[in-house]
């Protein structure tokens, strides 16, 4: 699917179902399935600096909320049933064992710090809260960094989409929607950086967790 498929149908989902389908999709990825709710924000910030349909504020309260919701079930998950069943049934969700072993090893040498700045990175965006859980990080301290890093990551990446749509749209009604395909480029190839940096990562956890 090409980007102006993927920029007209994540508008029309938005524009039928409103600022909850923000949420709804947020939350998921954010609980651990793989859906693009970093994009859907950025579509819906763009929508709303071309039309009134929609208004920012709401576009960024919806991802927001849906963030901390979604971050929450997923550190629940975590909490409550551990590494067990996220080694049985994680492939389910692209959660392997070396994935584990990387999570393990994040939270070890970083902490508190993948809570937050997770929020930013794709592939960690969908299994931090997760891994929280099963490495057993004190349910207070996950959720004072899941909610400061769900707020600045919606208000960084809805405003400032927004604030760069407005900008273009100005120029162009076309060159809006190029924007867009611009931020899902820029979001691909972020992705595949961090799929050969998990290489990295992974050689790092080996050796720092030896017993696995």
């Amino acid at each position: 699917m090409d980007f102006a498929s993927i920029s007209s149908s994540l508008i029309r989902l938005i524009q039928v179902h409103g600022p909850w389908i923000i949420s709804v999709v947020v939350a998921l990825e954010s609980a651990g399935v793989p859906l693009p709710g970093e994009t859907i924000l950025v579509a819906a910030a763009l929508l709303a600096a071309a039309t009134n349909q929609i208004d920012i504020g709401i576009v960024v309260a919806a991802a927001a909320a849906g963030a901390i919701i979604g971050d929450g079930i997923g550190y629940t998950v975590g909490r409550r049933f551990g590494m067990p069943l996220l080694r049985k049934y994680g492939h389910y969700i692209r959660l392997d064992e070396n994935r584990l072993l990387i999570g393990r090893y994040l939270f070890f040498r970083y902490g508190n710090a993948v809570v937050f700045f997770g929020r930013f990175i794709a592939v960690l965006r969908m299994f931090a809260a997760l891994l929280a859980g099963a490495n057993g990080m004190p349910a207070g301290r996950f959720f004072l960094f899941n909610i400061t890093g769900g707020i600045c990551w919606a208000c960084v990446f809805g405003f400032g989409a927004h604030a760069v749509g407005t900008e273009i749209y100005k120029i162009s009604e076309t060159l809006s929607l190029v924007s867009l395909g611009l931020f899902i480029g820029a979001g691909s190839a972020l992705s595949i950086i961090v799929r050969r940096y998990e290489i990295v990562l992974l050689r790092q956890a080996q050796r720092a967790l030896p017993d696995g």
